[in-house]
């Protein structure tokens, strides 16, 4: 099954009490790429960068099987970059620097030889790109993805919903639903989203897993209890790659399937917190993350007989 990935190719800077980088590549689509290209190959990838990106960071997407046609060089112009310090909660940090440079004026092109694309995961990227993307596909996809922040919801509310309104699948947390619905209850506030347009929702709870909606269905995944958080840059990607890849290599859009789904995404991002950055993403194999989704599926085995 043929899978796009729409989202920022960056660098990243990042401190944590566990260590600082330089910078090294990052993005939400980094991250979704080469989470998803664990199950799909090639992963097909729309993104900008200036010319002060390594070739090497390109060698490595191409070399876990990311299709580059689609990623955009910027000659004289700069690559987005963000710079961020965690917290000893690691739950919350702050933001030192963001330099939007090539994102400011991204025109998201899609290639002739990505027309027909079955899978599409938006990452996260202004309204406007997004359903730009959308729309310049010729034949509508099996399964659109879209992830978003409340940045967007506080500058862009009217561009934000009619996004929402093309999707099928929207993947925000909860303080995020909240903000979109109005809604404090996660449950009301899925219904109030799921009227926007999108016929299935996933509300991300960080450290508490994750809630994935359809209609009246609900169902609840644990997040995996890990010894140590190294870096949570990245992991709601990491996350949104797992999902969107799991579901294109099983070509299975049900619900039971997509269950399935948001433990493999779970998976992968409990891999991704343990380094920084990609690292831990660019050693892990599939006997790797078979026995990870074991895990979880002790975390919430139990008998029903009485």
């Amino acid at each position: 099954m043929s899978l796009l990935t729409v989202g920022s190719v960056a660098f990243d800077a990042i401190e944590t009490p566990f260590g600082k980088t330089d910078k090294i590549i990052g993005g939400a689509g980094t991250y979704i790429s080469i989470s998803s290209s664990f199950f799909v190959k090639p992963v097909r990838v729309v993104a900008v960068v200036g010319d002060d990106f390594p070739q090497e960071y390109i060698k490595t997407l191409q070399d876990q099987g990311v299709d580059t046609e689609g990623l955009q060089i910027k000659e004289g112009e700069k690559t987005f970059f963000w710079a961020g310090k965690y917290h000893n909660d690691m739950n919350s940090r702050d933001t030192l620097v963001t330099e939007l440079n090539v994102l400011e004026h991204f025109d998201p092109i899609v290639p002739e030889s990505y027309q027909g694309t079955e899978y599409v995961m938006l990452g996260n990227l202004s309204p406007q790109v997004q359903s730009t993307v959308i729309e310049r596909l010729k034949d509508r996809p099996k399964l659109v993805v879209m992830d978003t922040m409340n940045f967007w919801m506080d500058i862009a509310m009217e561009d934000l919903k009619k996004t929402i309104s093309m999707v099928d699948v929207l993947s925000v947390n909860d303080e995020e639903a909240r903000q979109l619905s109005g809604e404090y209850s996660l449950k009301k506030a899925a219904k109030k989203i799921m009227a926007m347009g999108p016929k299935y929702l996933i509300i991300k709870k960080g450290e508490h897993g994750a809630l994935l909606f359809h209609e009246d269905q609900i169902f609840s995944a644990p997040a995996l209890p890990l010894e140590e958080v190294f870096d949570p840059t990245g992991a709601g990607d990491t996350f949104a790659g797992g999902f969107i890849g799991y579901l294109a290599k099983t070509d299975d859009i049900s619900f039971e399937n997509m269950k399935k789904a948001v433990i493999y995404g779970s998976a992968m991002a409990s891999f991704c917190v343990e380094k920084f950055g990609t690292e831990r993403l660019l050693e892990i194999t599939e006997k790797d993350l078979e026995a990870r989704v074991q895990e979880f599926h002790k975390l919430t085995s139990f008998d029903m007989t009485f």
